[in-house]
Protein backbone atom coordinates (compact mmCIF):
# COMPACT_ATOMS: atom_id res chain seq x y z
CA UNK A 1 0.00 0.00 0.00
CA UNK A 2 1.57 3.50 -1.25
CA UNK A 3 1.16 6.07 1.53
CA UNK A 4 0.68 10.20 0.25
CA UNK A 5 3.79 12.27 2.03
CA UNK A 6 3.56 14.98 4.66
CA UNK A 7 4.01 17.37 2.24
CA UNK A 8 1.51 16.04 -0.51
CA UNK A 9 -1.40 15.91 1.77
CA UNK A 10 -0.32 19.90 3.45
CA UNK A 11 -1.09 21.01 -0.09
CA UNK A 12 -4.32 18.86 -0.64
CA UNK A 13 -5.84 20.67 2.82
CA UNK A 14 -9.29 22.19 2.53
CA UNK A 15 -8.29 25.31 4.74
CA UNK A 16 -10.70 27.92 6.08
CA UNK A 17 -10.40 31.18 6.62
CA UNK A 18 -8.52 31.73 9.23
CA UNK A 19 -11.40 34.36 10.50
CA UNK A 20 -13.43 30.92 10.46
CA UNK A 21 -11.07 29.39 13.21
CA UNK A 22 -10.57 32.33 15.00
CA UNK A 23 -14.36 32.71 15.37
CA UNK A 24 -14.24 28.60 17.02
CA UNK A 25 -12.41 30.11 19.85
CA UNK A 26 -14.65 33.30 20.31
CA UNK A 27 -11.88 35.17 18.46
CA UNK A 28 -13.36 38.23 16.32
CA UNK A 29 -11.71 38.72 13.38
CA UNK A 30 -11.36 42.64 14.78
CA UNK A 31 -9.11 40.80 17.02
CA UNK A 32 -6.82 38.87 14.27
CA UNK A 33 -4.31 40.72 13.24
CA UNK A 34 -4.09 38.67 9.11
CA UNK A 35 -1.19 37.12 7.19
CA UNK A 36 -2.96 36.23 4.52
CA UNK A 37 -5.71 34.16 4.31
CA UNK A 38 -4.77 30.91 6.89
CA UNK A 39 -2.40 32.64 9.81
CA UNK A 40 -2.81 35.58 11.89
CA UNK A 41 -1.58 37.09 15.21
CA UNK A 42 -4.37 37.34 17.98
CA UNK A 43 -4.34 41.06 19.35
CA UNK A 44 -2.91 42.15 22.79
CA UNK A 45 -6.52 43.70 23.65
CA UNK A 46 -8.06 40.49 22.92
CA UNK A 47 -5.63 38.57 25.08
CA UNK A 48 -5.97 41.25 27.78
CA UNK A 49 -9.77 40.80 27.45
CA UNK A 50 -10.24 37.60 28.10
CA UNK A 51 -7.83 36.99 31.13
CA UNK A 52 -11.15 36.96 33.76
CA UNK A 53 -12.79 33.63 31.70
CA UNK A 54 -12.03 30.41 33.06
CA UNK A 55 -9.03 28.79 32.86
CA UNK A 56 -9.17 25.35 30.46
CA UNK A 57 -7.51 21.81 31.16
CA UNK A 58 -3.45 21.80 30.30
CA UNK A 59 -2.27 18.39 29.05
CA UNK A 60 0.98 18.12 28.07
CA UNK A 61 2.60 15.58 25.07
CA UNK A 62 6.12 14.78 25.96
CA UNK A 63 8.14 11.61 24.88
CA UNK A 64 10.84 9.23 25.35
CA UNK A 65 14.49 9.87 24.64
CA UNK A 66 14.73 9.95 20.68
CA UNK A 67 15.77 8.05 18.57
CA UNK A 68 17.00 7.84 14.76
CA UNK A 69 13.47 5.66 14.45
CA UNK A 70 11.13 8.79 14.86
CA UNK A 71 8.84 9.00 17.73
CA UNK A 72 5.91 11.93 16.18
CA UNK A 73 5.74 14.16 19.68
CA UNK A 74 4.18 16.90 17.75
CA UNK A 75 2.22 15.08 15.23
CA UNK A 76 0.36 13.09 18.08
CA UNK A 77 0.14 16.73 19.75
CA UNK A 78 -1.73 17.62 16.61
CA UNK A 79 -4.14 14.32 16.10
CA UNK A 80 -4.72 14.22 20.42
CA UNK A 81 -6.03 18.31 19.90
CA UNK A 82 -8.25 16.73 16.94
CA UNK A 83 -9.64 13.70 18.47
CA UNK A 84 -10.47 16.27 21.26
CA UNK A 85 -12.67 17.97 19.06
CA UNK A 86 -13.84 15.22 17.18
CA UNK A 87 -15.62 13.86 20.85
CA UNK A 88 -16.98 16.60 20.99
CA UNK A 89 -15.00 18.99 23.28
CA UNK A 90 -13.66 22.75 22.26
CA UNK A 91 -9.90 21.85 21.75
CA UNK A 92 -6.74 23.87 20.84
CA UNK A 93 -3.09 23.04 20.48
CA UNK A 94 0.15 25.40 21.37
CA UNK A 95 3.43 24.53 19.50
CA UNK A 96 6.80 25.57 19.15
CA UNK A 97 7.64 27.30 15.56
CA UNK A 98 10.50 25.98 13.37
CA UNK A 99 13.94 27.06 13.22
CA UNK A 100 15.70 27.46 9.82
CA UNK A 101 18.69 25.64 11.13
CA UNK A 102 17.45 22.32 11.95
CA UNK A 103 14.45 22.63 9.11
CA UNK A 104 17.60 23.25 6.26
CA UNK A 105 20.10 20.58 8.33
CA UNK A 106 19.00 17.27 9.99
CA UNK A 107 15.44 16.82 10.33
CA UNK A 108 13.18 19.31 7.68
CA UNK A 109 9.85 20.97 9.17
CA UNK A 110 8.28 20.61 12.17
CA UNK A 111 4.41 20.45 12.02
CA UNK A 112 3.19 17.08 12.49
CA UNK A 113 2.70 14.58 9.88
CA UNK A 114 0.42 12.48 8.11
CA UNK A 115 -2.92 13.53 8.56
CA UNK A 116 -2.25 15.07 11.81
CA UNK A 117 -0.71 18.32 10.77
CA UNK A 118 -1.01 21.79 11.01
CA UNK A 119 -1.49 23.96 7.79
CA UNK A 120 -0.13 25.97 5.93
CA UNK A 121 3.19 23.67 6.89
CA UNK A 122 5.38 25.65 4.31
CA UNK A 123 4.87 29.27 5.66
CA UNK A 124 5.53 27.53 9.57
CA UNK A 125 8.98 26.14 8.35
CA UNK A 126 10.01 29.05 6.55
CA UNK A 127 9.74 32.26 7.79
CA UNK A 128 6.08 32.64 9.17
CA UNK A 129 5.06 35.91 10.53
CA UNK A 130 8.70 36.80 10.86
CA UNK A 131 8.85 36.25 14.69
CA UNK A 132 12.35 34.52 14.39
CA UNK A 133 13.72 37.31 12.39
CA UNK A 134 12.68 39.94 15.08
CA UNK A 135 14.36 38.21 17.44
CA UNK A 136 17.53 37.91 15.68
CA UNK A 137 17.38 41.51 15.01
CA UNK A 138 16.95 42.45 18.59
CA UNK A 139 19.64 40.48 20.10
CA UNK A 140 21.81 41.04 17.33
CA UNK A 141 20.93 45.15 17.97
CA UNK A 142 21.93 44.58 21.65
CA UNK A 143 25.42 43.23 20.17
CA UNK A 144 25.58 46.12 18.17
CA UNK A 145 25.02 48.76 20.88
CA UNK A 146 27.04 46.99 23.21
CA UNK A 147 30.53 47.27 20.94
CA UNK A 148 29.39 50.99 19.63
CA UNK A 149 29.26 51.81 23.51
CA UNK A 150 32.88 50.69 23.71
CA UNK A 151 34.08 52.11 20.31
CA UNK A 152 32.85 55.94 21.79
CA UNK A 153 34.51 55.63 25.02
CA UNK A 154 33.39 52.46 27.14
CA UNK A 155 31.54 55.10 29.75
CA UNK A 156 30.35 52.20 31.27
CA UNK A 157 33.93 50.80 31.88
CA UNK A 158 33.03 47.30 30.36
CA UNK A 159 35.94 44.65 30.51
CA UNK A 160 36.14 44.04 27.16
CA UNK A 161 37.34 40.18 27.60
CA UNK A 162 34.10 39.61 29.26
CA UNK A 163 31.68 40.66 27.00
CA UNK A 164 29.13 37.75 27.58
CA UNK A 165 26.15 38.84 24.65
CA UNK A 166 27.18 36.87 21.55
CA UNK A 167 25.31 37.39 18.42
CA UNK A 168 22.56 35.10 17.06
CA UNK A 169 21.85 33.47 13.17
CA UNK A 170 18.71 31.33 12.96
CA UNK A 171 20.82 29.05 11.11
CA UNK A 172 23.15 25.99 11.42
CA UNK A 173 26.46 27.11 10.83
CA UNK A 174 29.75 25.50 13.15
CA UNK A 175 32.14 28.10 11.32
CA UNK A 176 30.50 30.71 13.66
CA UNK A 177 30.78 29.40 16.91
CA UNK A 178 33.78 31.03 17.61
CA UNK A 179 34.83 33.90 15.66
CA UNK A 180 37.13 37.52 16.00
CA UNK A 181 35.33 40.60 15.07
CA UNK A 182 36.41 44.09 14.72
CA UNK A 183 39.32 43.29 12.65
CA UNK A 184 40.26 45.58 9.65
CA UNK A 185 41.52 49.13 11.93
CA UNK A 186 40.79 51.81 14.72
CA UNK A 187 37.29 52.37 12.27
CA UNK A 188 36.15 48.96 13.02
CA UNK A 189 36.68 49.09 16.86
CA UNK A 190 38.75 47.09 18.86
CA UNK A 191 38.93 43.53 18.31
CA UNK A 192 37.73 40.72 20.22
CA UNK A 193 37.10 36.72 19.99
CA UNK A 194 33.13 36.24 20.23
CA UNK A 195 30.77 34.21 18.64
CA UNK A 196 27.63 33.06 17.37
CA UNK A 197 24.62 30.90 18.96
CA UNK A 198 22.00 30.15 17.02
CA UNK A 199 18.43 32.07 17.73
CA UNK A 200 16.73 29.80 19.46
CA UNK A 201 19.02 29.36 21.79
CA UNK A 202 19.00 33.43 22.45
CA UNK A 203 17.71 34.78 25.62
CA UNK A 204 15.88 36.98 23.87
CA UNK A 205 13.79 33.97 22.56
CA UNK A 206 13.52 32.38 26.70
CA UNK A 207 12.27 35.63 27.36
CA UNK A 208 9.71 36.26 24.77
CA UNK A 209 7.97 32.80 25.69
CA UNK A 210 8.29 33.91 29.34
CA UNK A 211 6.91 37.42 29.26
CA UNK A 212 3.19 38.03 29.89
CA UNK A 213 3.00 41.30 28.10
CA UNK A 214 4.96 44.00 26.62
CA UNK A 215 6.07 45.84 29.92
CA UNK A 216 7.08 42.26 31.34
CA UNK A 217 9.12 41.91 28.08
CA UNK A 218 10.82 45.43 28.29
CA UNK A 219 11.86 44.60 32.23
CA UNK A 220 13.01 41.44 31.33
CA UNK A 221 15.00 42.61 28.56
CA UNK A 222 16.41 45.19 30.79
CA UNK A 223 17.71 42.36 33.27
CA UNK A 224 19.88 40.66 30.89
CA UNK A 225 23.28 40.52 32.05
CA UNK A 226 25.12 41.25 28.54
CA UNK A 227 28.68 42.16 30.12
CA UNK A 228 31.05 42.57 33.53
CA UNK A 229 33.17 45.36 34.31
CA UNK A 230 36.98 44.83 35.52
CA UNK A 231 35.66 44.37 39.43
CA UNK A 232 33.31 41.85 38.23
CA UNK A 233 30.16 43.73 38.64
CA UNK A 234 27.78 43.46 36.01
CA UNK A 235 26.21 45.50 33.12
CA UNK A 236 23.02 44.77 32.35
CA UNK A 237 21.00 45.26 29.07
CA UNK A 238 19.59 48.39 30.42
CA UNK A 239 22.76 50.28 31.09
CA UNK A 240 23.17 49.95 27.50
CA UNK A 241 19.79 51.51 27.00
CA UNK A 242 18.86 49.17 24.34
CA UNK A 243 15.58 47.17 26.34
CA UNK A 244 13.13 50.17 24.65
CA UNK A 245 14.48 49.39 20.94
CA UNK A 246 14.35 46.20 21.60
CA UNK A 247 11.09 45.82 22.80
CA UNK A 248 9.76 48.03 19.80
CA UNK A 249 11.38 45.33 17.19
CA UNK A 250 9.48 42.39 19.41
CA UNK A 251 5.74 44.45 19.65
CA UNK A 252 4.56 42.11 17.28
CA UNK A 253 6.71 38.95 17.64
CA UNK A 254 4.93 38.96 21.18
CA UNK A 255 1.72 38.50 19.86
CA UNK A 256 0.45 34.55 19.57
CA UNK A 257 -0.34 33.13 16.04
CA UNK A 258 -2.98 30.95 14.87
CA UNK A 259 -3.52 28.67 12.35
CA UNK A 260 -5.23 25.63 12.13
CA UNK A 261 -4.73 21.86 11.51
CA UNK A 262 -5.98 19.85 8.65
CA UNK A 263 -9.09 18.90 10.31
CA UNK A 264 -9.38 22.47 10.90
CA UNK A 265 -8.91 22.62 14.61
CA UNK A 266 -7.50 25.95 15.82
CA UNK A 267 -3.85 25.97 16.65
CA UNK A 268 -1.09 28.32 18.50
CA UNK A 269 2.29 28.21 17.03
CA UNK A 270 4.58 30.90 18.72
CA UNK A 271 8.05 30.72 20.36
CA UNK A 272 10.58 28.07 19.76
CA UNK A 273 13.34 27.70 22.37
CA UNK A 274 15.24 24.28 22.04
CA UNK A 275 14.94 21.67 24.77
CA UNK A 276 18.10 20.49 24.85
CA UNK A 277 19.63 24.07 25.13
CA UNK A 278 16.44 26.35 26.73
CA UNK A 279 13.75 25.49 27.79
CA UNK A 280 11.65 24.36 24.94
CA UNK A 281 8.33 25.32 25.12
CA UNK A 282 5.88 27.10 23.37
CA UNK A 283 5.18 30.84 24.94
CA UNK A 284 3.43 31.57 28.03
CA UNK A 285 1.68 34.20 26.07
CA UNK A 286 0.35 31.36 23.68
CA UNK A 287 -0.75 28.87 26.47
CA UNK A 288 -2.51 31.08 28.62
CA UNK A 289 -4.43 32.59 26.05
CA UNK A 290 -5.54 29.55 24.74
CA UNK A 291 -6.57 28.16 27.85
CA UNK A 292 -9.02 31.08 28.12
CA UNK A 293 -10.79 30.41 25.18
CA UNK A 294 -10.35 26.82 25.04
CA UNK A 295 -11.44 23.70 27.28
CA UNK A 296 -9.07 21.42 26.87
CA UNK A 297 -5.14 22.80 25.57
CA UNK A 298 -3.15 20.47 24.26
CA UNK A 299 0.41 21.68 24.28
CA UNK A 300 4.09 20.39 24.08
CA UNK A 301 7.79 20.27 25.31
CA UNK A 302 10.52 19.43 22.60
CA UNK A 303 12.56 16.41 22.88
CA UNK A 304 12.51 13.35 25.42
CA UNK A 305 11.14 14.39 28.69
CA UNK A 306 14.07 14.41 30.92
CA UNK A 307 14.74 17.56 28.90
CA UNK A 308 11.53 19.13 27.62
CA UNK A 309 8.96 17.44 30.29
CA UNK A 310 11.59 18.58 33.30
CA UNK A 311 12.06 22.29 31.81
CA UNK A 312 8.39 22.29 31.34
CA UNK A 313 7.66 21.71 35.10
CA UNK A 314 10.80 23.33 36.71
CA UNK A 315 10.61 26.37 34.75
CA UNK A 316 7.26 27.24 32.49
CA UNK A 317 5.23 25.90 34.81
CA UNK A 318 6.57 27.47 37.62
CA UNK A 319 6.73 30.96 36.31
CA UNK A 320 3.25 30.98 34.81
CA UNK A 321 1.22 29.38 37.43
CA UNK A 322 0.51 26.55 35.24
CA UNK A 323 -0.20 23.15 36.44
CA UNK A 324 -0.94 20.49 33.77
CA UNK A 325 -3.65 18.00 34.18
CA UNK A 326 -2.81 14.79 32.51
CA UNK A 327 0.44 14.22 30.24
CA UNK A 328 0.71 11.96 27.27
CA UNK A 329 4.19 10.36 26.86
CA UNK A 330 4.88 9.31 23.42
CA UNK A 331 6.35 6.19 22.45
CA UNK A 332 7.24 3.98 19.39
CA UNK A 333 7.56 0.37 18.65
CA UNK A 334 10.37 1.14 16.35
CA UNK A 335 12.35 3.30 19.13
CA UNK A 336 11.48 0.44 21.63
CA UNK A 337 13.44 -1.56 19.02
CA UNK A 338 15.90 0.89 18.89
CA UNK A 339 16.73 1.08 22.85
CA UNK A 340 16.97 -2.46 22.67
CA UNK A 341 19.62 -2.91 20.84
CA UNK A 342 18.13 -3.13 17.11
CA UNK A 343 19.90 -1.33 14.06
CA UNK A 344 17.53 0.96 12.50
CA UNK A 345 17.97 -0.84 9.00
CA UNK A 346 16.33 -4.10 11.12
CA UNK A 347 13.55 -2.64 12.71
CA UNK A 348 10.95 -3.56 10.20
CA UNK A 349 11.11 -7.35 11.53
CA UNK A 350 9.18 -8.22 14.38
CA UNK A 351 11.11 -8.83 17.73
CA UNK A 352 9.02 -8.75 20.53
CA UNK A 353 12.15 -9.48 23.38
CA UNK A 354 13.95 -6.12 21.54
CA UNK A 355 10.76 -4.19 22.13
CA UNK A 356 10.89 -5.50 26.05
CA UNK A 357 14.46 -4.61 26.63
CA UNK A 358 13.75 -1.83 25.40
CA UNK A 359 10.59 -0.38 27.53
CA UNK A 360 13.06 0.70 30.54
CA UNK A 361 13.88 3.80 29.04
CA UNK A 362 9.75 4.49 28.55
CA UNK A 363 9.52 3.48 32.31
CA UNK A 364 12.15 5.59 33.21
CA UNK A 365 10.10 8.25 31.65
CA UNK A 366 7.12 7.10 33.54
CA UNK A 367 8.31 7.24 36.46
CA UNK A 368 9.55 10.51 36.54
CA UNK A 369 7.13 12.37 35.37
CA UNK A 370 4.94 10.82 38.04
CA UNK A 371 7.53 12.52 40.81
CA UNK A 372 5.83 15.65 39.83
CA UNK A 373 2.11 14.14 40.57
CA UNK A 374 0.81 14.18 37.31
CA UNK A 375 -1.12 10.99 36.09
CA UNK A 376 0.42 9.70 32.48
CA UNK A 377 -0.70 8.17 29.56
CA UNK A 378 1.40 6.48 27.17
CA UNK A 379 0.12 7.32 23.54
CA UNK A 380 1.91 4.55 21.04
CA UNK A 381 2.07 6.10 17.88
CA UNK A 382 1.53 3.80 15.09
CA UNK A 383 3.97 2.88 12.49
CA UNK A 384 2.70 0.28 9.45
CA UNK A 385 5.43 -2.19 10.56
CA UNK A 386 3.90 -2.76 13.78
CA UNK A 387 3.13 -6.12 15.03
CA UNK A 388 0.01 -6.95 17.62
CA UNK A 389 2.59 -8.68 19.63
CA UNK A 390 4.95 -5.62 19.82
CA UNK A 391 2.44 -3.36 20.46
CA UNK A 392 0.97 -5.92 23.36
CA UNK A 393 4.43 -6.07 25.05
CA UNK A 394 4.26 -2.07 25.06
CA UNK A 395 0.40 -2.14 26.64
CA UNK A 396 1.91 -4.79 28.89
CA UNK A 397 4.93 -2.92 30.26
CA UNK A 398 2.95 0.32 30.88
CA UNK A 399 0.50 -1.23 32.95
CA UNK A 400 3.40 -3.09 34.79
CA UNK A 401 4.33 0.83 35.34
CA UNK A 402 0.96 1.61 37.09
CA UNK A 403 -0.11 3.35 33.99
CA UNK A 404 -1.79 2.71 30.70
CA UNK A 405 -1.26 2.87 27.00
CA UNK A 406 -3.01 3.58 23.92
CA UNK A 407 -2.53 2.42 20.62
CA UNK A 408 -3.01 6.02 18.43
CA UNK A 409 -2.85 5.62 14.49
CA UNK A 410 -3.43 9.31 13.57
CA UNK A 411 -0.67 9.93 10.94
CA UNK A 412 -2.88 6.92 9.30
CA UNK A 413 -6.41 8.53 9.86
CA UNK A 414 -6.07 12.10 11.57
CA UNK A 415 -8.48 12.38 14.63
CA UNK A 416 -10.25 9.04 13.98
CA UNK A 417 -7.03 7.38 14.98
CA UNK A 418 -6.67 8.99 18.45
CA UNK A 419 -10.94 8.36 19.64
CA UNK A 420 -9.48 6.30 22.14
CA UNK A 421 -6.64 8.72 23.84
CA UNK A 422 -8.66 11.55 23.76
CA UNK A 423 -11.54 10.08 25.34
CA UNK A 424 -9.41 8.88 28.40
CA UNK A 425 -6.93 12.41 28.56
CA UNK A 426 -10.34 13.94 29.02
CA UNK A 427 -11.24 11.79 31.76
CA UNK A 428 -8.39 11.97 33.68
CA UNK A 429 -8.23 15.65 33.36
CA UNK A 430 -11.68 16.36 34.23
CA UNK A 431 -11.49 14.01 36.83
CA UNK A 432 -9.11 16.66 38.60
CA UNK A 433 -6.28 13.93 40.01
CA UNK A 434 -3.19 15.97 39.20
CA UNK A 435 -1.37 16.98 42.24
CA UNK A 436 1.49 19.47 40.42
CA UNK A 437 4.35 20.38 42.17
CA UNK A 438 7.65 21.37 40.98
CA UNK A 439 10.85 18.85 41.50
CA UNK A 440 12.49 21.34 43.53
CA UNK A 441 11.85 24.00 45.86
CA UNK A 442 13.09 28.07 45.05
CA UNK A 443 15.37 28.01 48.01
CA UNK A 444 17.45 25.44 47.47
CA UNK A 445 20.55 26.08 46.51
CA UNK A 446 21.45 26.17 42.71
CA UNK A 447 24.30 23.57 42.65
CA UNK A 448 21.75 21.23 44.90
CA UNK A 449 18.87 22.01 42.15
CA UNK A 450 21.16 20.54 39.70
CA UNK A 451 22.43 17.65 42.00
CA UNK A 452 18.81 17.20 42.03
CA UNK A 453 17.63 16.99 38.19
CA UNK A 454 20.67 14.88 37.74
CA UNK A 455 19.89 12.37 40.71
CA UNK A 456 16.26 12.10 40.32
CA UNK A 457 15.68 12.88 36.60
CA UNK A 458 18.71 11.41 34.87
CA UNK A 459 19.57 8.94 37.95
CA UNK A 460 23.05 9.65 37.70
CA UNK A 461 25.55 9.17 40.88
CA UNK A 462 27.54 12.48 40.82
CA UNK A 463 27.32 15.61 39.06
CA UNK A 464 31.26 16.79 38.33
CA UNK A 465 32.24 20.54 38.35
CA UNK A 466 35.27 22.12 39.10
CA UNK A 467 36.18 24.96 41.90
CA UNK A 468 35.73 27.88 38.98
CA UNK A 469 31.97 26.59 38.71
CA UNK A 470 30.84 25.65 42.48
CA UNK A 471 31.95 29.84 42.77
CA UNK A 472 30.21 31.32 40.34
CA UNK A 473 27.11 29.37 41.33
CA UNK A 474 27.41 30.66 44.86
CA UNK A 475 28.06 34.14 43.82
CA UNK A 476 25.07 34.47 41.76
CA UNK A 477 23.35 33.15 44.91
CA UNK A 478 25.24 36.08 46.88
CA UNK A 479 24.12 38.08 44.16
CA UNK A 480 20.60 37.60 44.42
CA UNK A 481 19.26 34.73 41.72
CA UNK A 482 19.87 31.61 44.22
CA UNK A 483 15.87 31.86 43.49
CA UNK A 484 16.06 30.92 40.24
CA UNK A 485 15.20 27.42 38.33
CA UNK A 486 18.16 25.42 36.53
CA UNK A 487 17.50 25.29 32.44
CA UNK A 488 19.90 22.20 31.66
CA UNK A 489 21.71 22.17 28.26
CA UNK A 490 22.41 18.22 27.14
CA UNK A 491 22.08 15.83 24.41
CA UNK A 492 19.13 14.84 24.14
CA UNK A 493 19.73 11.10 22.79
CA UNK A 494 20.44 9.81 26.35
CA UNK A 495 19.64 10.27 30.00
CA UNK A 496 23.16 10.66 30.27
CA UNK A 497 25.24 13.69 28.73
CA UNK A 498 26.77 10.64 26.12
CA UNK A 499 24.62 10.71 22.98
CA UNK A 500 25.29 6.79 22.45
CA UNK A 501 24.03 5.42 26.20
CA UNK A 502 20.38 4.12 24.89
CA UNK A 503 17.87 2.72 27.63
CA UNK A 504 17.87 3.82 30.83
CA UNK A 505 21.10 3.97 32.20
CA UNK A 506 22.43 4.20 36.05
CA UNK A 507 25.46 4.98 37.78
CA UNK A 508 26.66 7.64 35.48
CA UNK A 509 28.58 11.05 36.09
CA UNK A 510 27.29 14.37 34.83
CA UNK A 511 30.29 16.56 33.75
CA UNK A 512 29.04 20.40 33.82
CA UNK A 513 31.32 22.43 31.44
CA UNK A 514 29.88 25.64 32.09
CA UNK A 515 27.22 27.99 33.93
CA UNK A 516 25.12 30.92 31.86
CA UNK A 517 23.23 33.42 33.93
CA UNK A 518 20.09 34.69 32.04
CA UNK A 519 18.71 36.79 34.07
CA UNK A 520 16.23 38.24 32.16
CA UNK A 521 14.50 34.94 31.21
CA UNK A 522 15.29 34.08 34.71
CA UNK A 523 16.63 30.58 35.08
CA UNK A 524 20.15 29.39 34.88
CA UNK A 525 21.55 27.29 32.05
CA UNK A 526 23.71 24.02 33.02
CA UNK A 527 26.26 23.56 30.37
CA UNK A 528 26.51 19.65 30.25
CA UNK A 529 28.78 17.30 28.15
CA UNK A 530 30.33 18.67 24.80
CA UNK A 531 26.06 20.40 23.73
CA UNK A 532 26.59 23.35 21.17
CA UNK A 533 24.59 26.17 21.63
CA UNK A 534 25.58 26.75 17.59
CA UNK A 535 24.63 23.18 15.99
CA UNK A 536 26.58 22.49 12.54
CA UNK A 537 25.02 20.98 9.47
CA UNK A 538 25.13 17.38 9.07
CA UNK A 539 26.97 15.79 5.98
CA UNK A 540 24.26 15.17 4.25
CA UNK A 541 21.78 17.95 5.26
CA UNK A 542 18.14 18.51 4.34
CA UNK A 543 18.81 21.25 2.82
CA UNK A 544 20.48 19.69 -0.57
CA UNK A 545 17.08 18.33 -1.51
CA UNK A 546 14.75 21.35 -1.43
CA UNK A 547 13.98 22.55 -4.70
CA UNK A 548 11.22 24.25 -6.39
CA UNK A 549 9.23 21.72 -8.83
CA UNK A 550 8.50 23.15 -12.25
CA UNK A 551 5.06 24.13 -10.80
CA UNK A 552 6.34 26.19 -8.17
CA UNK A 553 6.21 24.36 -5.08
CA UNK A 554 8.42 23.59 -2.77
CA UNK A 555 9.96 19.86 -2.72
CA UNK A 556 11.88 18.08 -0.30
CA UNK A 557 10.99 20.44 3.07
CA UNK A 558 9.09 17.65 4.95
Amino acid sequence: MSYKTDIEIAREANKKPIQEIGAKLGIGSEALLPFGHDKAKVSQEFINSVQGNETGKLILVTAINPTPAGEGKTTTTVGLGDGLNRIGKKAAICIREASLGPNFGMKGGAAGGGYAQVVPMEDMNLHFTGDFHAITAAHNLLSAMIDNHIYWGNDLEIDERRVTWKRVLDMNDRALRDVVTSLGGVANGFPRQTGFDITVASEVMAILCLATSLEDLEKRLGDMIVAYRRDRSPIYCRDIKADGAMTVLLKDAMQPNLVQTLENNPAFVHGGPFANIAHGCNSVAATTTALKVADYVVTEAGFGADLGAEKFMNIKCRKAGLAPDCVVLVATVRAMKMNGGVAKADLGAENVAAVQDGCPNLGRHIGNLKTFGVPVVVAINHFITDTDAEVQAIKDYVEGQGSEAILCQHWEKGSEGTVALATRVAEIADANVSQFAPLYRDDMGLFEKVETIAKRIYRADEVLADKKIRDQLRQWEEAGYGHLPICMAKTQYSFSTDPNLRGAPTGHSVPVREVRLSAGAGFVVVVCGEIMTMPGLPSRPASENIRLNADGEIEGLF
